[in-house]
């Protein structure tokens, strides 16, 4: 009995600050007039890491269904953060890159990001947050086969 209140407590508190991070998140992006929401930024943060990726593969880094990711490409697109370029050995698939104004704008809202993860973790010691993020790295793993995505 006690074990189950503590998954529940856990799963609820997991719930809510998922829930809290995202509206501190959508918060500081409206402060600060960003011209993206933060699903956006986290596209620019991947394409920055990786230069060129496919669209399947933003949708597995990301966890999101290939309808949401076209989407949101597609407004990225639009504001000239993103451009698609056609794979050459592929004619009907595209590669999605980062343009040079998507790189300046997500290196400015980066710094916005980190200060807002700083105040997230503060007075957290560094032994509980890897602790924290084992802990959650299991719960991923144990979601991966219940929780499928359609790409």
């Amino acid at each position: 009995m006690a074990q189950n209140f503590l998954r529940d407590k856990v799963l609820f508190a997991l719930m809510t600050t998922g829930l809290m991070s995202k509206i501190a998140q959508l918060q500081m992006f409206a402060q600060n007039k960003f011209p993206i929401t933060p699903e956006q930024q986290l596209i620019l943060s991947i394409l920055s890491e990786n230069k060129e990726l496919y669209q399947r593969q933003i949708c597995e880094i990301a966890h999101k269904d290939r309808p949401n990711m076209t989407r949101l490409i597609n407004i990225l697109e639009k504001k000239g953060l993103v451009k698609r370029v056609q794979d050459i050995n592929k004619r009907k698939v595209y590669k999605v890159i980062i343009t040079e104004e998507g790189i300046k704008l997500h290196a400015q809202i980066k710094k916005y990001m980190i200060a807002l993860h700083n105040k997230v973790v503060k007075d957290i010691e560094t032994e509980d947050l890897e602790t924290c993020l084992k802990v959650l790295g299991q719960m991923l793993e144990n979601l991966d086969p219940i929780a499928k995505i359609q790409i």
